[in-house]
């Protein structure tokens, strides 16, 4: 271990990933030493209108960037190396990653064009680093993608273990087993801090193998009389291997489509985590070509998202491929919370083409299992490691509870159970531990190629302008005596109809003339003044009429 100074102090935070299912991001800190474990994205929720992605706000990481030395990744998963583009433009520093997930990272840094610009470090489960007073080890988990790791960091504090997603899957696909014997290596040397998976914290017993699905696949694929498309995350690497095999043993030819799944598919099997039998693949033009009861379609789209190519398929707006009557859809995925009315529109359109649709949870569908742990993996994880303090992180605000819960059941006392909000610190001194401060935190909207010029008061007229539309009034006066010499003219959008409201805009028209005409005989001619006058008198009316309240932009030129 490295020399303790007794003035450091050992801080523990989250950027991201707790309170939150997504953009996960979790910091060690000791003196001049930062190690960051992951730097996902979020998808936007609904309020957040036009928004495409959300990543951690890094400004803590910017003030002290002399001293962030690297970023370790647990995974490839979206949520945990989305955000890699967009932290690297601000912050250059090393990225630390398994084969397949800086296969994954170098693509998403290629597109950014930060490829050159990047130091990758490829690490295995027995590598070992040092930066500075921190020294990171790692340790082999289960989870819905390839290549996971946990990740332990030796301060001179003590022990800070990361689980990194997890499950313990004793029949994994690609038989990379969990490494118990490590974890409790680990846990014998001491663990100060455990923060752990918190994703299935409210689900009892086991979460089922993923091999369990495979032989689910097998059995759809031969019942099928025509087409079978199969819907998943496109970085779930290990089930669309099970396709891949399912479809080996039904004789069937296999495309993909959706961007995503594509660039998945070439970089898996390019490192060798896809096993793809030779003659196997056709490009989507092919499919019409082949008899209906020997072809599988992979595709993306199982959360319903509005341009996926299940969505564009249901919607029979998919260039290469439509859904026939017949054909059996496989969504293997269960929705992301929020997500269930766009998977049940897909579904519906998909049935009403005559489609066979087979969705739902995996008790239900028995085509998906989860990626994480559920209770008692938890409690195995916590028993394997026996951490001193526990902080659960990855999950909304309710699994970070019950989780919890699970680690008083298994002997720690509640007292040294830390649940976090973005941005909290937990300090820990002389092996006392207690939540300090709050450092700058929160969500950074990436909306095209703006990276957080949208804040809370765009979103506000966002949802102002989607909810009431909008009306522009027009006027332009004379510089010389202050006269309108054109206009009100009003124009609206989103609000009502002109056509249909005719009164109700001359009206408004009639309001605006008066309003201005009376400001003009008080000697009120100051631009910023006549502008909130009309804005003021116009919205009264129009709340007055409509019960409405349009957001009102007036226009004044002077000529």
């Amino acid at each position: 271990m490295s020399k303790k100074n007794s003035q450091d102090k050992l801080l523990i935070f989250a950027l991201g990933g707790v309170g939150e299912i997504g953009k996960n991001m979790y910091c060690v800190q000791y003196g001049n030493d930062i190690v960051v474990v992951d730097a996902g994205l979020k998808f936007p929720e609904e309020e957040m209108l036009g928004i495409d992605v959300v990543i951690p706000d890094i400004a803590y990481l910017l003030e002290n960037r002399d001293k962030v030395k690297a970023i370790l990744l647990t995974h490839g998963h979206e949520d945990h190396i989305g955000g890699l583009p967009y932290v690297l433009k601000q912050l250059n520093i090393p990225i630390y990653g398994t084969k397949l997930t800086l296969g994954l990272v170098e693509n998403k840094l290629k597109e950014a064009g930060l490829l050159g610009d990047t130091k990758r470090i490829l690490i295995t489960e027995d590598s070992e680093l040092t930066f500075g007073t921190i020294k990171a080890s790692f340790f082999r988990t289960n989870h819905s993608i390839p290549d996971s790791v946990g990740v332990c960091l030796e301060t001179p504090e003590g022990n800070v273990v990361h689980t990194g997603d997890f499950k313990f899957d004793h029949t994994p696909v690609n038989d990379q087993f969990a490494d118990l014997q490590r974890m409790a290596e680990i846990g014998s040397r001491g663990v100060l801090a455990l923060l752990s998976d918190s994703t299935n914290a409210e689900r009892a017993g086991y979460t089922p193998s993923e091999s369990n699905i495979g032989r689910e696949f097998e059995s759809l694929f031969r019942s099928a009389k025509q087409r079978v498309v199969v819907a998943t995350f496109a970085s779930n690497v290990h089930r669309i291997q099970q396709v891949i095999n399912a479809a080996a043993e039904t004789r069937r030819k296999m495309t993909v489509i959706g961007r995503s799944m594509v660039n998945v598919v070439n970089i898996a099997s390019e490192l060798g985590y896809l096993n793809i039998p030779e003659g196997m693949l056709i490009e989507p033009e092919e499919v019409n070509k082949l008899p209906a009861d020997r072809v599988v379609i992979l595709s993306t789209g199982s959360q319903g998202e509005p341009m996926s190519a299940l969505t564009r398929m249901a919607r029979s707006t998919h260039r290469k491929v439509d859904i026939l009557p017949g054909d059996t859809v496989i969504i293997a995925a269960t929705p992301i919370p929020g997500n269930e009315r766009y998977v049940g529109r897909t579904v519906d359109e998909l049935m009403r083409l005559g489609a066979s649709v087979i969705y739902g949870p995996g008790s239900v569908s028995g085509v998906h299992v989860s990626g994480h742990g559920s209770q008692e993996e938890l409690k195995l994880m916590l028993n394997l490691m026996r951490p001193e303090y526990f902080i659960p992180i990855h999950g909304e605000y309710r699994m970070l509870r019950h989780h919890g819960l699970l680690g008083e059941s298994v002997g720690i006392p509640k007292e040294n159970i830390f649940l976090l909000d973005i941005g909290d610190t937990v300090e820990i001194q002389n092996g006392a531990a207690r939540k300090a401060g709050k450092i700058p935190s929160g969500n950074v909207l990436i909306d095209g190629l703006g990276v957080g010029d949208v804040g809370n008061i765009v979103l506000r007229d966002r949802k102002l302008l989607s909810q009431d539309g909008i009306l522009v009034v027009v006027v332009t006066l004379s510089k010389q005596d202050g006269t309108i010499m054109s206009g009100p003219d009003i124009i609206s959008r989103g609000f009502v109809y002109v056509r249909e409201s005719e009164g109700l805009l001359e009206e408004a028209n009639r309001i605006v003339t008066s309003t201005l005409h009376k400001l003009m005989n008080e000697n009120v001619n100051e631009w910023a003044s006549l502008k909130t006058n009309v804005k003021d008198a116009l919205g009264r009316f129009l709340y007055e009429q409509t019960r409405r309240r349009p957001m009102i932009l007036p226009i004044i030129m002077e000529v």
